[in-house]
């Protein structure tokens, strides 16, 4: 049986361990599926796994409206690079996508070998600001989408003994004011990574988190102008008693922040896709990796060690 990861949580690695996974051996003739390969970490990953040797299922949300990441990733040819539509959040297109994967598969009872689950979107506002359709629309993609596109690919993943690995995010695991939505997606799939990995220990399949910090700048996951498009619907949808309280100079401020936000964090991705490619292709990977600047790291630490009063004091608003 293979070795089940590590349950502790590691940086960044400098170091690859193997290539690829249980056993080590050469990447040919090992499959990976990736969600979200539009833009941002899915699709660099796509074509950072293809260049390595893996053959590549890069699922697009625009693929059948003629999205350029896809379109970028079908000129690498059909041979190790298959673009497929995929939408995380529909039963039909997930089915679908799952019969392409096994009809392309060269051993398909051999299995898959790697899943990631990076399909995932952002959002920001105060909780008497934020709607109930954006906590769904938001747990939809980045918990539900990632629930069901594991549970649709887990038979071949377990014949191949192979690999889970789910884009959770350092806010899967510490609180931050006026990211409510997106840390209640995120903590759940911390959870749903968890128990999975403590299910499949005896199947020999590993299943990792990895949890970035703040790559916004490099990803462009939240823009200037889905701020602006989200701030107004935020503010029209809010009813009197809350806009009274608040006040719009309140509300203004924290639009303002929130643009300026966009343009933070880590501009280079490579701390992420090393992660990522580490758990894909390690003999031993870790449960968690931590791709994230020092001062994140700290905060994190201090989150998961320090009570919960002193946290809130330096931390919250």
């Amino acid at each position: 049986m293979a070795s089940a990861p590590q349950t502790g949580q590691r940086g960044r690695p400098r170091v690859v361990q193997d290539m690829p996974g249980i056993g080590g051996g050469p990447a040919e003739g090992k499959a990976v599926l990736i969600t979200g390969c539009d833009k941002g970490f899915g699709h660099a990953l796509a074509r950072l796994l293809h260049d390595k040797g893996f053959t590549v299922f890069a699922g697009c949300l625009l693929r059948d409206r003629g999205g350029d990441g896809a379109r970028e990733l079908e000129r690498l040819g059909p041979e190790r690079m298959r673009v497929l539509q995929l939408n995380v959040c529909s039963d039909e297109e997930v089915a679908r996508a799952l019969g392409l994967v096994r009809k392309n598969l060269k051993g398909p009872d051999q299995g898959l070998w790697g899943l990631v689950n990076n399909a995932g979107i952002a959002s920001f506002g105060d909780v008497e600001l934020t709607s109930l359709e954006k906590y769904q629309a938001v747990a939809d993609i980045n918990l539900w989408g990632t629930v069901r596109v594991t549970k649709a690919f887990l038979p071949l993943i377990r014949r191949a003994r192979g690999r889970v690995v789910n884009m959770s995010s350092m806010l899967g695991r510490m609180a931050s004011p006026l990211r409510s939505s997106y840390c209640i997606s995120k903590f759940g799939l911390e959870a749903f990574t968890d128990c999975l990995r403590q299910e499949m220990y005896h199947w020999g399949v590993a299943v990792v988190a990895i949890e970035p910090g703040n790559f916004i700048a490099a990803t462009g996951i939240l823009t200037e102008e889905g701020v602006e498009a989200q701030a107004e619907e935020m503010w029209q949808q809010a009813g009197e008693t809350v806009r009274a309280d608040y006040g719009e100079t309140y509300f203004l401020q924290q639009a303002r922040r929130m643009r300026a936000f966009v343009h933070s964090g880590l501009q280079d991705m490579s701390p992420v896709l090393e992660d990522i490619t580490s758990a894909l292709t390690s003999r031993h990977p870790y449960a968690r990796y931590n791709p994230m600047d020092a001062r994140w790291w700290v905060r994190l630490q201090a989150t998961a060690h320090l009570p919960t009063a002193l946290v809130d004091w330096l931390y919250g608003e």
